[in-house]
């Protein structure tokens, strides 16, 4: 699996250990053409990456699940890939005990 198969599935990010929930793949972008934005707040700072198509491509998985080294200009990020959990708090009819 790629990163670029990652992304796609991914709800929510891991950057650097802060969450970014607000991110952007265009699968359109093409060389330097920034593919992967990410966007989030550490503390009251906004911080946003801006990852390449060839930077993605390059991504190394880690040991960690869903984790990838990726590169910048700023230098070597550590990503996870994270998808939603999501819970339903409708109960069947059927299971409720008649009275």
């Amino acid at each position: 699996m790629s990163l670029l198969d990652a992304l796609r599935g991914a709800d929510m990010l891991l950057i650097d250990g802060l969450h970014a929930w607000q991110f952007e793949l265009d699968e359109q972008a093409t060389g330097e053409q920034p593919q992967l934005s990410v966007e989030c707040m550490d503390g009251r700072v906004r911080r946003v990456w801006q990852f390449s198509t060839a930077a993605v491509s390059a991504a190394v998985a880690t040991d960690a699940a869903g984790g990838w080294r990726i590169r910048d200009a700023e230098g070597e990020h550590e990503l996870v890939c994270l998808g939603a959990i999501s819970a339903s708090n409708d109960e069947d009819e059927e299971d409720e005990p008649e009275s």
